[in-house]
């Protein structure tokens, strides 16, 4: 039975951040499910379009990838997604492996980062072992992407999960709720003085360099700064992390 395994990202066009994210964590599945043939694609018909452009090299949408890999005549294919949430892109996703069902004898989806009540937990403990050691009046606040969808409240069920680990950890979103606004109130309440700012997203991309990191008048960064906060930048995706590059990994075997 020939078999095969799609990974899923949104996709970034930022080089560096890629390959020190999005390709560590395909490199770790492709690796673990050494049974399988390793395809590609992003959901992100922005960057798709952005790398076909700039870089004249071209990556599969899912619809794409899922089209090529029937073509070939494989017979079992797990799709793992790389999205951090189960939202939009996610049901993107899951729309364009519909559209398959019943072409394979087994098309399965691995979960996002954070899916499962489990899965909070387990991606608190792997993001804190690549975390600084916080001082008495310092936190650390994540930027998340945010989203309008419905499942918007995970980021509150993100942060809830890290002070179950008794960590002062906040949580914002650039588009979305909690907004930055609501998480300088907590620290203001909370009496924080020192702010180590990093995004929970996969990749440091544009969102993370501009949005947050920049010394635009409108990032993060600014913004705490003058509000007389201390802030440290960690200009770090998520997908570089080794503990979550496994978390990935094992929602794909979940799915064998």
């Amino acid at each position: 039975m020939k078999k095969a395994v799609l990974v899923v990202s949104f996709g970034t066009s930022y080089i560096e951040t890629r390959e020190k994210t999005i390709d560590r964590c395909e490199e770790q599945i492709k690796q673990a499910l050494g049974d399988y043939d390793f395809f590609r694609a992003y959901t992100s018909t922005m960057i798709i379009n952005k790398i076909a452009k700039r870089d004249h090299m071209h990556i599969d949408t899912p619809r794409e990838a899922l089209y090529k890999i029937y073509e070939l005549g494989y017979e079992e294919v797990i799709v793992q997604s790389l999205h951090i949430i189960c939202g939009d892109e996610y049901d993107k996703l899951k729309e364009h492996i519909q559209e398959y069902e019943g072409k394979f004898s087994k098309l399965t989806i691995g979960r996002p980062l954070l899916t499962t009540i489990e899965d909070y937990g387990q991606a608190v403990k792997a993001t804190l072992k690549e975390m600084p050691e916080l001082e008495e009046d310092a936190a650390i606040v994540f930027m998340g992407h945010g989203t309008t969808h419905p499942i918007f409240g995970s980021y509150c069920a993100l942060e809830y999960a890290f002070k179950e680990q008794n960590i002062k950890a906040y949580v914002g979103t650039v588009e979305g709720y909690p907004t930055l606004d609501h998480v300088i109130t907590q620290l203001q309440l909370d009496q924080i003085k020192t702010v180590y700012l990093m995004p929970f997203m996969l990749v440091a991309g544009d969102h993370a360099i501009n949005d947050m990191a920049s010394d635009e008048e409108d990032s993060w960064k600014t913004c705490l700064i003058e509000k007389g906060f201390k802030v440290h930048i960690i200009l770090k995706g998520l997908g570089e992390n080794p503990y979550i590059q496994q978390l990935f990994v094992e929602h794909a075997k979940d799915c064998i």
